[in-house]
This record gives C-alpha cells, sequence and structure tokens, in this order.
C-alpha cells in the first residue's frame, strides 16, 4: 500500500454522493478513477483516485445501484479526484515541481 492510499484512512469522503453518501470517516478508502492504464487485474495509479465512503465507492464502481445518472456520478468522482489531489498536493504527498 502506498502512501497515497493510506493516507485515505480516517479522512471524509471527497466524491459525495447525496443522498447515499455515509459520511463515515471511518469507512473511507482511496478510490481509483477510471483511465486508459485501467483494466482486468490493472488499476489506475496511485495519484489519480477520490478518498471515498464505503458507499460512493460501491456507487462509482457500480456494485450499487441508485436512481441518480452516470454522468452525475462521475462528475462527482472527478471533482472529488480534484478535492484528493488538492489535499494530497497540500500534505506533500504529491510533489509539483
Amino acid at each position: 500500500m502506498s502512501k497515497i492510499t493510506e493516507s485515505a484512512r480516517g479522512q471524509d469522503c471527497n466524491i459525495r454522493i447525496y443522498p447515499y453518501c455515509n459520511e463515515s470517516p471511518e469507512t473511507t478508502v482511496f478510490c481509483h478513477a477510471p483511465c486508459e492504464d485501467k483494466g482486468t487485474a490493472y488499476k489506475s495509479p496511485d495519484w489519480w483516485g477520490s478518498y471515498g465512503c464505503s458507499t460512493c465507492h460501491d456507487i462509482v464502481d457500480g456494485r450499487m445501484q441508485t436512481d441518480i445518472y452516470n454522468s452525475e456520478i462521475k462528475d462527482l468522482f472527478i471533482a472529488g479526484v480534484y478535492r484528493t489531489q488538492k489535499m494530497l498536493i497540500g500534505n506533500g504527498l504529491i510533489v509539483i515541481k
């Protein structure tokens, strides 16, 4: 596990798919976002993802169905990636030269 994925422990959910988000930092994990490198048995790089509660993670990975359009879920996930990257940069886990 990398420092980035470990940093998700105890964080607030940054995906925030309401009203489904459980808002429980105890369930927050690093949710890898889709990318060109992602496929069967491959995850995207650890810098490309968002902190997400277990419920939001299930929704973005398709394990839980909702009445929310997929396009809105994608938009919320990308907003979560932005929030997470902002935090990772602020905490020195991602360094931009």
